[in-house]
């Protein structure tokens, strides 16, 4: 994605703007485009990557990243698994969640930032796996949590009789960790 058409869009619309101002506006505008060009484009990528993060909460388990390189940002995405799409298409799946509650005041709307302790050793090879996927370290988390709570479920769905009415036992937690 090149954001050089966007950048000089805002930079004609400044020049445009200072020519109504007369002659010493103009210099001043063209003194500011210069270190313009880099907030410009920092505000841009930061609306892109607000964007993917919001697309991943969505997307989980599967994930889009925000790539930089030579300056230009790129999106990889990366699909849920495919086993996830299957197990979708089963009839005895369960039926789908109910929409979530909208936040109350002063509640993060969907995601949620928490401390995780890992021994060294655990955390060197969540890094080894984060890289041989080519995901983030959270990404990979995402995803390991995602697949760890839904083959929790399916376990409990299709190994555990219930009766009618009857509640499981065990806490169900619903919603993304991020």
């Amino acid at each position: 994605m090149e954001l050089r058409a966007y950048v000089d869009a805002i930079r004609h619309q400044l020049a445009v703007a200072a020519a109504a101002g007369g002659d010493d506006a103009r210099e001043l505008a063209e003194r500011l485009t210069a270190p313009l060009d880099s907030a410009i484009r920092l505000a841009l990528l930061d609306a892109l990557s607000e964007a993917a993060t919001e697309i991943t909460r969505d997307l989980a388990p599967g994930s889009v990243d925000l790539r930089l390189r030579d300056r230009e940002p790129s999106f990889v995405v990366t699909p849920p698994p495919a086993e996830q799409w299957a197990d979708e298409a089963e009839p005895a799946a369960a039926p789908p969640p109910s929409p979530p509650r909208p936040p109350a005041d002063g509640e993060d709307e969907a995601t949620v930032r928490i401390s995780l302790r890992l021994p060294e050793h655990l955390k060197t090879r969540v890094e080894q796996a984060a890289a041989q996927a080519g995901v983030s370290i959270n990404t990979w988390l995402i995803r390991a949590a995602a697949a760890a709570v839904d083959a929790d479920s399916r376990h409990h769905r299709t190994d555990t009789p219930r009766r009618s009415g009857t509640p499981t036992g065990g806490q169900r937690f619903t919603g993304w960790v991020r």
